[in-house]
């Protein structure tokens, strides 16, 4: 063989012998976050069930301590928490030592105070639990057991950016009127047998109160975040004009997504893939009325969009309202660990885990089977959606490489 064709040979399989390793390293290094996607979940699974405990293994900390300690940039709960069955059951049976009018808002709600100094948010039940809401996706009231649904699955998405939420029985005419302060006080009223209240709020009215099952009202009670962890409001992109004939430029616009990529925070860091986290999280649940959120202050988009008021959700089982997910279809990227999630959670395992993870809630059972059914489908729907993504675009484009190591010390 001449010395130029061995040259030319020797040039080839080295070119063969580069792209064969980098493509092994690829697969290797895929495999290895693939395999801890799966550990991940198995990890999940395991942890799902959640009994309201009072013991703490920590026991010179209370439960607030603890929980105020498991909060930083990137989650509100550690993926262990061996002690969130003891920090729940404090939220569901602490005695409350002072109640308020909520702080502003378009819903009805009362700010709690906890004995321990604990602020939590209290949502009333307004509906029975196969109650319709009908009309646009945002109709009706807050809905309490969306909240603890809603918590729950944010777990079982490995996403930890939802406050704790837990179900909770008050009676109002014991636990509630002797330490409520006079604003609150002063919109109480009695409506046949029962105790009822309206509180202060854009959309409160005197002739729509919330009513107790004579004093005992069934709701929801969401821990407050840390006060040294303030938050920031921001307008979300995807947001809905809530106006009749008027459209936002992403109901119209199909590039409005490169216009986004070109704006802060959503130009670097995680704040965009949140966002596409977030649209998945809220098309399983219903919730189309996202139209702000919040992150930690002075973040430079590097911390979380946290998963908070997620009570305009579970409202019609059988609406699947696609909008919710353009930020998904319009920006084609989704985290790989997300993508990874999704999977695994296939073929019933969804809707399995979520009634597994809140079995244990004090007004469980929290949502009616259709709710449960509808979860399934609409993971179907996500799934089809990604394919699309990457049928047009390629995976190597679509599927974004995004961990992050998280510290608790």
């Amino acid at each position: 063989m001449k010395l130029k064709q061995r040259v030319v040979l020797l040039a080839i399989l080295l070119v063969i012998f580069i792209f064969t390793k980098v493509f092994l390293i690829d697969n290797l290094d895929t495999s290895a976050a693939n395999r801890e996607d799966q550990r991940a979940f198995q990890r999940m699974l395991a942890g799902l069930r959640v009994a309201l405990d009072p013991r703490l293994e920590h026991t010179l900390q209370s439960p607030w301590e603890i929980a105020a300690q498991w909060v930083v940039p990137r989650e509100v709960y550690p993926e262990d928490t061996p002690e969130l069955g003891a920090v729940m059951h404090a939220m569901s049976t602490k005695r409350i030592v002072k109640a308020d009018v909520g702080y502003k808002g378009t819903q009805l709600k009362a700010l709690l105070i906890l004995e321990g100094g604990q602020k939590v948010v209290f949502k009333p039940k307004r509906y029975a639990r196969d109650y319709i809401v009908e009309g646009e996706p945002y109709a009706g009231y807050d809905r309490h057991n969306a909240e603890v649904a809603a918590f729950h699955l944010d777990r079982i998405l490995g996403f930890r950016r939802a406050p704790l939420v837990v179900g909770r029985f008050v009676n109002l005419r014991t636990e509630i009127k002797p330490v409520a302060t006079e604003q609150l006080l002063g919109t109480f009223m009695t409506v046949g047998n029962n105790t009822c209240f309206y509180g202060k709020c854009y959309y409160c009215r005197e002739t729509e109160p919330a009513c107790a099952d004579g004093d005992i009202m069934e709701g929801s009670v969401t821990l407050w975040l840390p006060d040294v962890w303030p938050l920031q409001k921001h307008r979300h992109p995807w947001g809905r004009t809530y106006r009749e004939g008027k459209l936002a430029r992403w109901e119209y616009d199909e590039s409005y997504c490169d216009a986004v990529k070109k704006t802060s925070p959503y130009d670097s860091g995680p704040r965009l893939l949140d966002i596409i986290d977030t649209a998945i999280f809220d098309y399983l649940i219903g919730n189309a009325d996202r139209h702000h959120y919040e992150s930690f202050q002075d973040d430079e988009g590097a911390s979380m969009l946290i998963l908070l008021d997620n009570a305009k959700s579970f409202g019609n089982p059988a609406l699947d309202e696609r909008s919710i997910l353009a930020p998904l279809y319009q920006c084609c990227i989704i985290r790989v660990s997300t993508w990874n999630r999704l999977n695994y959670l296939k073929n019933g395992v969804l809707k399995s885990a979520l009634k597994t993870a809140m079995s244990h809630d004090p007004i469980s059972p929290v949502l009616s089977d259709p709710h449960l059914d509808a979860l399934d489908q609409r993971l179907l729907s996500i799934l089809a959606t990604v394919k699309q993504c990457t049928d047009q675009f390629g995976p190597e484009v679509v599927l974004v490489e995004d961990r992050m190591t998280l510290s608790h010390l």
